[in-house]
């Protein structure tokens, strides 16, 4: 994560020096635009336009007459204000600026938020959220093996489609401003900065309809299946605020509004505020889904030395239940797979410490089922005083260190799961890969939106420190640019 967060500050601090080195090479002039129609063009064209200043002291500049519009190409002289006037050949008004110049030179539009420059920086906003999304996914494909199971991975993902989004708006913003300057200022730029959470929101509300309703759906068909209480309600909870986080960002947007700036303002900071915490949300899930996905479905190479089965709870016979089953089976098939392809056999270690309500450890349980499936007893290494996953990785990892200290382990669990576990074996320091069991497609949805909370649980008051920045940015910006 320092990386990308270096890469993107050598960005950002590029593109600064480019808009500077921009600014004061070649871009001295600023240029207004007044739009007026075809008809009144052409009478311009052939009368003429006046321009006077209450402050030619301060700039002087040219007419150009197009069939829309004026351009009017401007040179600072020294700093101050001027107002310009501009009248047709009998004396009529056709509009006025206001520019202001500092004391670097630079003339600042004060009707549409236009500077000297504005061109330049327009691209380079652009250009950099375009190569923060590119950083992001960069960064995301280079975590390969146990390197991939990292809270990063999540973040990559998730402000990956955030940038990437951001970026393509700014792409067709900046392109309208320079193709059609009269219709689109730099107001138009700072509108897009300022509500950028709020159009990521209004633009992936499909998407997150479409999942809200799947997803209840499939928490519908668990809870038909398994007892009604509240971790099997998860993924019902997470539909419901979807949509209602849709529905207020929704209401709060589309409201006509009457009132003073100051209370534009307002209401602009509590859209964006609301925009913010939604988009955050929605970024840290889709990563999350993303990253869980892909764990899921990742293959390690057929190499390993040790294979470390995840247990979890068992019947009171000693039998295992199917989520159980699924994982040893999975663990089976890897260590014949690897076998049949490489010659190399694999030690099992059964990972699961006794629960109060079962009559055995959970690796002792496992122990059973390996043996009754044909494994040898000598590749059985049972870890059993484990109570979480944490510790699962941090014993096992003793027994690997005390055996082969070298040895390449791969840990078996449910598809739902592998993600998180291999952020627990990266915190205990267990280079492992994971490889996962499917289990009912009613079942998985629930589970891994708890295996998402389970994982940002552990990082709460990060990602709140995190979220109360967002929020201050898009506020601030709000309150000072409406």
């Amino acid at each position: 994560m320092k990386k990308a967060a270096w890469e993107i500050a050598v960005c950002a601090a590029v593109l600064i020096a480019f808009c500077l080195v921009c600014r004061f090479t070649f871009l001295n002039t600023y240029t207004a635009y007044i739009p007026v129609s075809a008809p009144k063009a052409e009478s311009l064209r052939r009368g003429g336009v006046k321009m006077t200043s209450d402050a030619p002291q301060v700039l002087h500049g040219e007419i150009e007459v197009h069939p829309d519009y004026l351009r009017v190409p401007v040179h600072p002289d020294q700093a101050g204000d001027a107002f310009l006037r501009f009248q047709d050949e009998n004396g009529e008004a056709l509009d006025s600026l206001y520019l202001r110049v500092d004391r670097f030179m630079t003339v600042y539009d004060m009707q549409t938020g236009g500077f000297t420059g504005d061109s330049a920086v327009m691209i380079a906003i652009t250009a950099f959220w375009l190569l923060v999304s590119g950083i992001m996914l960069r960064h995301f494909f280079q975590a390969k093996g146990p390197e991939f199971y990292a809270y990063s991975t999540i973040y990559f993902m998730g402000f990956f489609l955030f940038s990437l989004v951001t970026g393509l708006t700014m792409l067709n913003v900046t392109a309208a401003h320079l193709l059609k300057p009269t219709q689109y200022s730099m107001y138009s730029v700072y509108s897009v900065i300022n509500s950028a959470s709020t159009r990521f929101m209004l633009l992936t509300l499909p998407l997150v309809v479409v999942f809200a309703i799947a997803m209840g759906v499939s928490n519908v068909a668990l809870l038909r299946h398994e007892k009604m209480w509240l971790p099997n309600m998860m993924g019902l909870l997470l539909s419901v605020a979807l949509i209602l986080g849709e529905g207020l960002g929704w209401y709060l947007f589309s409201r006509d509004f009457m009132g003073s700036e100051w209370e534009g303002r307002v209401r602009q900071t509590l859209e964006n505020t609301v925009a913010t915490v939604f988009v955050y949300c929605e970024c840290m899930l889709a990563g999350s889904i993303v990253c869980g996905v892909k764990a899921a479905k990742h293959r390690p190479a057929p190499d390993k030395d040790f294979i470390i089965i995840l247990g979890c709870w068992f019947r009171k016979d000693g039998t295992l239940p199917p989520l159980l089953r699924g994982r040893a089976d999975r663990a089976i098939a890897f260590w014949r797979e690897q076998k049949e392809q490489t010659g190399k056999e694999a030690r099992f270690i059964p990972s699961g410490g006794q629960g109060k309500d079962e009559p055995m450890a959970e690796g002792e349980a496992l122990c059973r089922y390996l043996l009754s499936q044909g494994v040898p007893e000598s590749l059985i290494l049972p870890e059993t005083e484990s109570k979480n996953t944490y510790q699962n990785m941090d014993f096992s990892k003793a027994i690997i260190q005390s055996v082969n200290p070298q040895g390449k382990a791969v840990f078996a669990t449910t598809n739902y799961h592998v993600f998180r576990s291999g952020v627990w074996a990266s915190l205990a320091g267990l280079n492992a890969e994971g490889v996962g069991s499917r289990t009912k497609w009613w079942y998985w949805p629930n589970a891994f939106i708890r295996e998402v909370v389970g994982l940002l649980k552990k990082r709460w008051k990060q990602e709140i420190l995190f979220l109360i920045l967002l929020i201050v940015f898009f506020g601030v910006l709000s309150m000072v640019v409406g």
